[in-house]
This record gives structure tokens, C-alpha cells and sequence, in this order.
């Protein structure tokens, strides 16, 4: 064993549902004083946890960086964390033990648990170290995400993103509002991707296949970027869905593979808000926008809402002046926000 290292193998575990800076501290310290430290997922078949899958990579990607931790995921099927007693405690010491294929001789645990714990209990033969956890509790987390949104680690903040989405036929103030909200709320927006990419050419009205091929996945992918920079929610300036509206006025064999493509990406979207803006700002010819849309707005984004409903998007629609959009904007966000706090 390393001098510098208090123990040889330790052992720290929990549900991490979610994982926040209190398990981190946890984990750091343990990490610094083993050789081998293993941290235990406890991942409940029959209880309303977050996707495994999901909870390990918060902790591969949160560790990957220390040689010395194993992860080692242990499934039971107890109801609730109260049901999970001592029948299960010695079965599942014994998963653990057989993992680390060498005596455990250290036991790490949160200061929310003591000596009469699961952990204090199954391993008589390690030393028990109680990490101060500073009243950081994934339980209250779960209860209200957003107040103790400073116990969220970067890493795991993305799966707590409220995605909204702005949308609408051209000329209905999508842009301008994205920024507003995202500027309101403190945080970040996603602006349409389609703008700099029609313009390849120098007009949209000489695009190629290619192009709405581009859009569609560069979209995709910048939402994901986005999301993990957000400050808990990200306000979207359209999606794959208004491309394949636009889809709507070409031609040709490569225009139905890309409605494919839109209408694919489609199902692996999910948005907390649409709002839906209606047409009855003024028109703002910028140079590029559709002369065709422009002489029956109405008509278009009625088009644009069956596209929505076709594909099962539920929306919410915005009207009047800037000032109107903006207030019944942020009074639909707001409602969202206390819907998810109140969860």
C-alpha cells in the first residue's frame, strides 16, 4: 500500500438520486486516503429512481480522473428506502465484499447516517469514517430542484434543464423573445440554427439538400451543448419541426429524406413549454424571408400548428403586442417553474 494511503480498500455507497456536492466532498475525501476506493450504486429495481444508466455516468464522469475508484452497481428490489432493512443488508454486503475480491477495511459514509446504518453494521471489521456532508440532502433536492440548484453539480445540472421552445411562422418575434427570456431568467438560449446555414449560398433560395440535412443535426446537437451551460432552463428558437415546414416548399427525392430525418429527430425531442406565436405583429422583411408566407401568415401557421399536433406537441399560444408576448411569456414559464417546485 501506498504511505501515503490511511487504508487499502474503502468502500462508499449510496442511491446518488441525484448526485450532488455533498457526495462529491464524500468521495474526494474517501479516494485520498485508499488505495482501492469503491463506490457502491445502489440502484432500486422497484422505486421511482432516476435511470441507472444515467446516475453512473454522473459518477464515471465525476471520477474517471482518480485510478483508484472502482464503481459497482447493486440492484435490490425493496419498495422504499425504509423497506430496505436487514434482510437485505448482509445479502448485499456479501455482492460488495465478493466485488472488491480483498478485505474492505474502511467504510465511508455521509453524515446522514451513523453507526447503527447499514453501513456501520454489515462491516464490522472496517473502520467507520463519517464525512461531513454540510446539510446537503438529495431528498430535499428531489423536492425542490431549482432552490438548491448550488448543490448540483455541472455534470448532472443538464438532466434538470427545462427545455422551452419558441415557435411560429417567420416575422413573429421567436428571435427577440428567445433573448429576452433567456436574458430574464438568467440564462442561455438556442438560436436558430437554419440562419447561418441558408445563407451558405448568399440566399435560402439556392439551398441544398445538404443544407436542411445540416440543420436538422447541427440543431440536435447544439441543444445538448446548450443545456449543459443553462442555468435550468433553455429557451429554444425553433426545432426540427419548423424545418420540416420549410421542407414543405421544396421538391424532389431529397426533400422526403430529409422530412424522414426531421420527423425521426421529432420523437427524440421533448420540450416543458411550447409556446406557439401567433402572426399578428407586423411582417419584417429582412431580406430573406418568404414573400410566399408573408401574403397569408394566417393560413401557414395554422399549417405549422398541425404539424405540432400531428407529432403529439402540445402548445401554448402567444399573442398581441412585444409587450403582451413577453408578460404571457414569462407568466407561462413562471407557472412551470412553480409546477416543478411544487412536484
Amino acid at each position: 500500500m501506498n504511505d501515503t494511503m490511511k487504508y487499502n480498500c474503502g468502500m462508499y455507497g449510496g442511491s446518488f438520486n441525484p448526485l450532488h456536492l455533498g457526495h462529491i466532498r464524500c468521495i474526494i475525501e474517501a479516494a485520498n486516503q485508499c488505495r482501492i476506493l469503491i463506490i457502491v450504486l445502489s440502484h432500486g429495481t422497484n422505486r421511482n429512481e432516476i435511470d441507472v444508466r444515467v446516475r453512473y455516468r454522473w459518477l464515471y464522469t465525476l471520477t474517471k480522473h482518480l485510478p483508484n475508484i472502482r464503481l459497482f452497481v447493486m440492484s435490490d428490489d425493496a419498495g422504499t428506502k425504509s423497506a430496505y432493512t436487514e434482510d437485505y443488508w448482509e445479502e448485499d454486503a456479501a455482492k460488495v465484499k465478493k466485488f472488491a475480491g480483498e478485505k474492505i477495511d474502511a467504510v465511508f459514509c455521509g453524515s446522514d447516517y451513523d453507526e447503527n446504518s447499514f453501513w456501520g453494521k454489515c462491516y464490522p471489521d472496517a473502520q467507520l469514517i463519517i464525512i461531513q456532508r454540510n446539510g446537503i440532502s438529495s431528498t430535499q433536492i428531489r423536492n425542490d430542484i431549482y432552490a438548491h440548484w448550488d448543490w448540483i453539480p455541472q455534470t448532472v445540472r443538464p438532466y434538470f434543464v427545462k427545455k422551452v421552445l419558441l415557435i411560429g411562422g417567420e416575422s413573429t418575434g421567436k428571435s427577440t423573445l428567445s433573448i429576452n427570456l433567456a436574458e430574464y431568467y438568467n440564462t442561455n438560449y438556442l438560436e436558430e440554427v437554419g440562419r447561418d446555414i441558408s445563407e451558405r449560398s448568399g440566399t435560402d433560395t439556392m439551398m441544398l439538400p445538404g443544407d436542411f440535412t445540416d440543420i436538422l443535426l447541427e440543431h440536435k446537437m447544439r441543444e445538448k451543448q446548450a443545456a449543459a451551460l443553462s442555468n435550468k432552463i433553455l429557451f429554444e428558437d425553433t426545432d426540427c419541426l419548423i424545418t420540416l415546414f420549410f421542407l414543405g416548399f421544396l421538391e424532389g427525392k431529397d426533400k422526403e429524406r430529409n422530412a424522414d430525418l426531421a420527423a425521426a429527430i421529432s420523437q427524440l425531442n421533448s420540450y416543458d413549454l411550447i409556446l406557439f406565436l401567433e402572426p399578428d405583429v407586423e411582417f419584417v422583411q429582412d431580406g430573406d424571408r418568404s414573400e410566399i408566407i408573408a401574403a397569408d401568415r394566417s393560413k401557414y401557421s395554422e399549417e405549422i400548428k398541425a404539424i405540432y399536433r400531428k407529432y403529439d406537441f402540445k402548445f401554448q399560444t402567444v399573442s398581441g403586442s412585444y409587450q403582451e408576448r413577453f408578460l404571457k411569456a414569462t407568466e407561462l414559464v413562471d407557472k412551470m417553474i412553480a409546477k416543478e417546485r411544487q412536484l
